[in-house]
């Protein structure tokens, strides 16, 4: 089996993954685009940012499908703006 930094390793850059590490009291994950990576670390660009992710903290990692679109911006029914009445 792969172990999660081999894998890594092994895809493109800006593969969109999912990257699970530990921490001190338990564990979170990064999702965003692989944008780079070397022997010690690899950096998941998420919507917060860039996020670099030491490699010996990894506890699994896959690449995930491309995220779907972004809705549209709601927008007010005709009438139910304050002051349309």
């Amino acid at each position: 089996m792969q172990t999660p930094a081999a894998l890594l390793a092994s895809l493109p850059l800006m593969t969109r993954v999912v990257v699970r590490r530990r921490l001190e009291n338990g564990a979170t994950d990064s999702l965003g685009d692989l944008v780079s990576l070397d022997a010690t670390s690899c950096t998941v660009r998420t919507r917060r940012g860039d996020d670099v992710v030491l490699l010996a903290d990894v506890l699994a990692a896959k690449p995930v499908p491309p995220a779907p679109p972004r809705r549209a911006p709601r927008r007010p029914t005709s009438g139910s703006e304050p002051g349309d009445q």
